[in-house]
């Protein structure tokens, strides 16, 4: 599937693509008619010749409102495969992160630097850092990928966590156990824990950045005062319909089971999914129809109110990670400064930006860029810099629309230590405090 062919086959592909709406529905498809068992999960003969399998994402016995599983009806059991040997992790690292300290100072990063030839998503993920523990399934990790190939003949699945992936440049077409999905930059894609899946490039190259989650599977957080609308609507969220692959030919599946990656070479697709229900699955959602609640009178609104998706912890309002998007909005406060206000907070922010320019920090070479990330870790302080200060406090206090820059947040519990090769690499922007500077003494008293 590589090369032109392959994208102009992936793209033809995404555009004839149907969905089931809804995020922690009850989703149920067929990709050929009777496939689908009725009135059990487990017949004493599934329909067709086909192996019924259940797909947990959960413990048993959790409720019934946190319960994650999926019943799988397919061509083979999983069951069905040869021993899985250790593989070299490439650039992937996990928790717990000792390679070196947690560190207190602002850390920014440019894009990752262009990939060798023929790397496709699983050889282009790189990992910046994270916290936790996986073993005990707590904590997450930040990723980026950088991919100009299509994964060909192999397929991936990730027993630590479930990955959110946030295309910043380039369309990705996701084959996925329970069926197909797109997710263009603009757009997020989230691939449960344990489910297999391939990424196709809709363009000749594809860059973003992922966020694996250890702990509580993703869900819409609660809305509170808002009342029972506003900020992601359920709706928005597309699952995939059912599309199995039935080829026998050797496959790679690549699992990453506690840090490392094993491998094992199937003699057919394990894509082979005839039918399946539940709500273990996967889902994309176009962040442009974030439906943003703000301020319509004075203040800038804590960074909470743009949350799209939260991992609760063990702590009722504390999150393991929250994934925050800053959309298209309208600012309309008066004698209010409109941007991020300078902050001191006891979350871990890792920002990234999609397109366009954040209304706190100054783009261009050496800035806050498409595809660059920044690190703001426990009590350490950030906000506007100092061109951005400068030009709010003294900008005119009209509407204003907000629509040239698409940016999110990764924000986490606990502090999130880099790796190695993050704290060393050539694309950390070694300057980063510098934008601070020349913040003058403005007291008179």
């Amino acid at each position: 599937m590589g090369g032109t062919s392959g994208i102009e086959q992936a793209r033809k592909t995404a555009e004839a693509l149907a969905h089931s709406p809804g995020f922690g529905n009850e989703h149920s498809s067929e990709a050929v008619p009777g496939a689908l068992p009725h009135g059990r999960n487990s017949p004493q003969r599934a329909p067709l010749g086909l192996y019924a399998e259940q797909l947990s994402g959960s413990a048993f016995t959790e409720p019934r409102a946190h319960n994650r599983r999926s019943w799988l009806y397919r061509i083979r059991p999983s069951a069905a495969h040869p021993p899985f040997v250790r593989i070299d992790n490439g650039a992937v690292r996990t928790a717990p992160f000792t390679e070196s300290v947690p560190d207190p100072n602002r850390l920014r990063w440019d894009p990752l630097p262009e990939p060798a030839p023929g790397t496709d998503f699983l050889a282009g993920l790189w990992t910046l850092g994270g916290n936790g523990d996986v073993t005990q399934r707590t904590g997450m990790a930040v990723h980026l990928y950088h991919a100009n190939t299509a994964m060909t003949d192999r397929v991936f699945s990730d027993s630590d966590g479930e990955l959110l992936i946030v295309p910043e440049r380039g369309g990705l077409l996701l084959r996925t156990e329970l069926g197909l999905l797109r997710a263009d930059p603009g757009h997020i894609a989230l691939i449960p824990r344990g489910v297999r899946f391939r990424v196709e490039l809709l363009d000749d190259s594809a860059r973003g950045y992922v966020c694996e989650n250890y702990g509580q599977p993703f869900t819409l957080p609660d809305l509170g005062p808002i009342g029972a609308n506003g900020l992601a609507n359920a709706r928005d969220f597309l699952a995939p319909v059912a599309a199995y692959e039935d080829e026998d030919r050797p496959v790679q599946v690549i699992n990453k089971f506690c840090g490392n990656l094993w491998s094992a070479t199937y003699d057919h697709s394990p894509l082979d999914v005839v039918a399946w229900h539940g709500n273990h699955t996967p889902y994309s959602y176009d962040l442009r129809r974030f439906n943003v609640i703000g301020s319509i009178s004075y203040d800038h609104p804590d960074p909470s109110i743009f949350t799209v998706l939260t991992s609760p912890s063990d702590t009722p309002g504390l999150a393991g990670v929250d994934f925050v998007v800053f959309a298209p909005r309208w600012l309309v406060g008066e004698d209010t400064f409109r941007p991020p206000y300078f902050h001191r907070n006891v979350m871990s922010e890792y920002m990234g930006l999609i397109e366009g320019a954040y209304d706190a920090k100054t783009a261009g070479k050496g800035g806050f860029v498409p595809g660059g990330g920044s690190l703001h870790n426990m009590m350490s302080a950030h906000g506007p810099d100092r061109e951005t200060f400068d030009r709010a406090s003294a900008a005119e206090l009209k509407p204003q629309k907000i629509d040239d820059g698409l940016a999110f947040m990764f924000e986490t519990r606990w502090p999130v230590t880099a790796t190695g090769q993050a704290a060393t690499a050539d694309h950390l922007q070694r300057g980063y405090d510098d934008v601070w500077q020349g913040l003058e003494r403005n007291f008179r008293p």
